[in-house]
């Protein structure tokens, strides 16, 4: 028997060992996608000092696992091997629910997650007892269940989403009042003034509110702190600003990045000091729990059946050890998981002051949202008086760009705005960590971000919309986060319950099994990335430099529409619909980028200089012929799909002889054009544009051929329909090919060197 529940403490050590990892690749961008957004300071400067962080948060957050043993429910109303059961479903669940949000690409929070599977899995276990009661009954559910401290956290996690979203606005707002975007031209007093807020702000949460749990923080200088508040913050405030003021004058240090450095510190403390609780809170609750019957089972021979938990109501520390331990592992996973450092794109891009191409679709609640905000502004500016909008205004212009420095190179978003998300944000959680509440760092992070953006008049008319619908798919992603958590755990804690030691090896199995398949997954995906196959934007800024600079695209349209084309009619030939089903794939992905690439014209346009037109021109009627190129293949593959995935019948064996021969003829164009740009041998395209009759008439044969058989023999209308829209396809497909060559034949020039913006000087 005792040997049953130390093989549940080893599967739970495990769990939290793995939870830890996958939690911390997932929440990475809480405390990174400020320092990196803003390009303030170098990666590996931003990575060392949030490890530092991450190491002092995980040693201060020992009283936030008391959420774990007793936040929830009420651990004296169950018996030790029902609170194991609950542990177990609980770290069980969280394994393989967040295994199902990666595969399907949700949004998720491990708080969340935590908070509603503890209490799925609690409630479960409580209606199984009040039913093996006669004298209980479903009203009696709140005597199991800590209805208060449960609804505490469930709101606080709930509103922390609004109120982070509405401070990040305030403050961004009054700071670009303060400072505008051109803050680098005030006066050193305005930043040191900024930095003094910031650093008070974020020293009195961190070190007095949310350190103050920490065993090495003195007790006598957090009574002072508490019981005179204001002298604390006047007194941190004149110092920290006359400190500042010091250093940018004497120094010439940029202020503005201090704050983000100290600021990437100070989100990073409070991320794991509230956050570690989700990886670990359980596993430490149920190793106090075997420790208490333990002790009575040596002593008394208790049986687990008979030993109730009014033990986790105390108040236990964690051992220093484990927590030290938890941040080694975070600190570890923090440096070398591939995914935590490619997790900062959606938080970054939503809250980029440029546009960029949006990564969620606009829906009927985000466009009324934006339409009624709108009016709302309309309305409020006509209240307004004119001379507060004209200062307002002068204060929110943004600087002109240096059209030498490519977008990419551009950060994010500046050095203020970086600062405010990594203030607001970090003293947020520090005082739910220091009221013991559990929040979502990723929501709060999240919609401080969006919050800050907002005011700083980022979300203009293009980007509005997308925007609102990107907040509303996280808000969205919190509701079904805690609503799957709350049913998976209430099943798999029957499970376990009613299945005994047989459940809980099958599941823990289980868990085992996805977990190393998500991980082969992750890195052969990793391996597949192949950066040659994905379109590269053009920087260019003359003809001949376009020409060179897009030849790769071209190479790679042709590559994959070769490729996209070939199974297509392979599909067809032997009715497989999974090969048909990858190709549409394939080919929507392709049409996307192309799609992208179209998107940046106009900031391709907005790099050249006016002897440039010819540039534009070009590049214009390229991305055209891209696109004509990839509608065909888009219908042929959309087409071939639909016609087998409706299990028509089949093609006849001559048309899909006369198909291949037709796919053959491509292969060939193809196979010469991908040679001759790859080469950059622009002088063999007018050879490949001779056969442009001869590939024309093959194409024009083959139909006249199904004219004739649908005259005397064909049958069937589909497979008619099918065949005229492939071969009629063809022809624009190559039609296009042909138009786009000639384009490249026209405008090449090999005694022009191709010129390219030079930007060696800037770095």
């Amino acid at each position: 028997m005792e040997n049953l529940y130390l093989y549940m403490l080893a599967a739970l050590a495990f769990l939290a060992i793995a939870d830890l990892v996958v939690g911390v690749s997932n929440d990475a961008v809480n405390f990174l996608n400020s320092a990196i957004g803003s390009k303030a300071v170098s990666f590996k400067t931003i990575m060392i000092v949030a490890s530092i962080g991450v190491a002092v948060g995980a040693m201060t957050s020992s009283g936030m696992m008391e959420v774990a043993r007793k936040g929830i429910f009420n651990p004296g109303e169950f018996m030790f091997d029902e609170i194991m059961v609950i542990f177990m479903a609980v770290m069980l669940t969280d394994i393989l629910l967040l295994d199902f949000f990666n595969t399907l690409g949700l949004p998720t929070s491990t708080t969340v997650s935590i908070v509603f599977e503890l209490l799925g899995a609690s409630v479960a276990l409580s209606v199984i007892k009040i039913y093996g009661d006669a004298n209980q009954t479903l009203l009696d559910l709140g005597n199991y269940i800590n209805n208060s401290k449960a609804i505490e956290i469930i709101l606080g996690i709930l509103l922390s989403v609004v109120v982070a979203f509405t401070i990040g606005a305030i403050v961004q707002y009054l700071s670009r009042i303060l400072l505008s975007f051109k803050f680098q031209e005030k006066p050193a007093w305005y930043g040191a003034i900024f930095s003094g807020i910031a650093l008070s702000a974020i020293m009195y949460f961190i070190l007095i509110k949310g350190l103050k749990n920490a065993t090495f923080i003195s007790s006598d200088i957090l009574e002072f702190a508490n019981t005179n508040l204001y002298a604390t913050l006047g007194i941190s405030f004149i110092f920290w600003t006359l400190l500042s003021l010091a250093i940018t004058v004497l120094l010439k240090v940029n202020i503005y990045k201090l704050i983000i450095i100290v600021g990437t510190f100070a989100l990073a403390v409070a991320f794991a000091g509230n956050d570690l609780v989700n990886f670990i809170g359980v596993p430490i609750a149920a190793f106090n729990s075997y420790e208490s019957w333990h002790e009575a089972y040596l002593a008394f021979g208790t049986l687990p059946s008979e030993f109730g938990m009014q033990s986790l109501a105390q108040k236990v520390p964690t051992q220093p050890y484990l927590l030290l331990l938890a941040g080694v592992v975070m600190v570890l996973t923090l440096w070398f998981s591939s995914k935590a450092k490619a997790v900062v794109k959606t938080s970054v891009d939503l809250s980029r002051q440029d546009e960029v191409k949006e990564r969620f679709e606009p829906n009927f609640l985000s466009r009324t949202i934006v339409r009624y905000t709108i009016e709302l502004s309309k309305s409020i500016n006509h209240i307004l008086p004119d001379s507060y909008k004209k200062t307002t205004d002068k204060q929110f212009t943004k600087p002109e760009k240096d059209p030498l420095i490519k977008a990419a190179d551009l950060p994010a978003f500046d050095l203020v705005r970086a600062a405010v998300n990594l203030m607001v944000a970090s003293v947020l959680i520090s005082i739910a960590t220091s009221m013991k509440l559990p929040l979502s760092t990723t929501y709060v992070t999240f919609m401080v971000a969006m919050g800050t953006s907002l005011a700083d008049r980022a979300w203009g008319s293009e980007s509005a919309v997308y925007r609102v619908a990107g907040v509303l798919n996280v808000i969205g992603g919190w509701f079904f986060t805690a609503f799957s958590a709350f049913v998976a755990a209430f099943i798999m804690a029957c499970v376990l319950y009613y299945g005994g030691g047989f459940a809980l090896m099958g599941l823990f199995i289980l868990a085992i099994v996805l977990l190393t398949r998500n991980y082969i997954t992750h890195k052969n995906k990793a391996k597949k990335i192949d950066i040659e196959d994905e379109l590269e934007r053009t920087e260019s800024s003359s003809v001949q430099g376009v020409i060179h600079e897009s030849a790769k695209n071209i190479s790679n349209v042709v590559k994959r529409g070769n490729r996209i084309y070939t199974n297509a009619i392979s599909g067809l030939a032997k009715q497989d619909l999974l090969e048909l089903k990858k190709n549409k794939k394939q080919v929507a992905k392709l049409s996307a980028e192309v799609d992208d690439l179209r998107d940046n014209i106009f900031y391709f346009i907005k790099n050249l200089d006016e002897s440039s037109v010819g540039a534009s021109n070009f590049y214009i009627n390229i991305l055209g012929y891209l696109q004509d190129m990839t509608q065909s293949l888009e219908y042929i593959s959309k087409a071939s799909h639909k016609h087998i995935n409706n299990n028509h019948k089949k093609l006849k064996f001559s048309q899909i002889k006369e198909l291949k021969e037709v796919d053959d003829v491509l292969e060939v164009l193809f196979t010469d054009i991908k040679s001759a740009f790859d080469s950059r041998s622009f002088e063999q395209i007018g050879t490949i544009l001779t056969q442009r009759n001869t590939n024309f008439d093959l194409v024009t044969s083959k139909i006249a051929k199904q004219v004739e058989r649908t005259r005397t023999e064909e049958s069937s209308p589909k497979n008619t329909t099918l065949y005229f829209g492939l071969l009629l396809e063809t022809k624009d497909l190559i039609n296009a090919t042909m138009n786009l060559l000639q384009e490249y034949h026209n405008s090449h020039d090999s005694s022009v060197e191709p010129a390219t913006i030079n930007t060696e000087e800037e770095e």
